[in-house]
């Protein structure tokens, strides 16, 4: 195990609009409003088409193969994240979410790109005093967290 403390800063409201990608809209307004390092939860709906990365095509290959998902129809969702630089300074959202339609759920990385279904609630919450990174693994082919 790896770890490092940080001190929260400012926490957010922040409503994302229908048809917005997630990913990027919350990677924009950190830039914008100076947030190096965050954690998120979220709320609301994702839309049609949204892709999620659901696991890799195989348990331990090297480098990874990741699986996606696209959501059939709008879902609801619930999720959670961080927001850490890469290596060259870039903030990067790293987030699962559950999305689930009447009987039907489905749990994965936003990184591909959900789209906002009407609505989406964030709380984000500013970290600070820490100097946490994500740094590319070759072996994995990710750019994992370095507390």
């Amino acid at each position: 195990m790896k770890y490092s403390e940080a001190r929260e800063g400012r926490t957010f409201i922040i409503r994302l609009e229908d048809g917005e990608i997630v990913h990027e809209k919350l990677e924009q307004f950190v830039r914008d409003h100076a947030i190096a390092r965050a954690s998120l939860i979220a709320i609301g709906g994702a839309d049609k088409g949204s892709l999620l990365v659901v696991g890799p095509d195989e348990s331990r290959s090297h480098p990874v193969t990741p699986m996606t998902h696209e959501l059939y129809d709008a879902h609801e969702i619930t999720g959670t994240g961080t927001i850490f630089p890469d290596d060259e300074g870039n903030p990067v959202l790293h987030m699962h979410m559950a999305c689930g339609r009447e009987e039907n759920t489905v749990t994965g990385c936003i990184r591909k790109g959900v789209k906002v279904w009407l609505v989406m609630e964030i709380i984000l919450t500013e970290l600070l005093e820490n100097s946490a990174l994500r740094q590319y693994d070759p072996h994995s082919g990710f750019k994992l967290l370095v507390p």
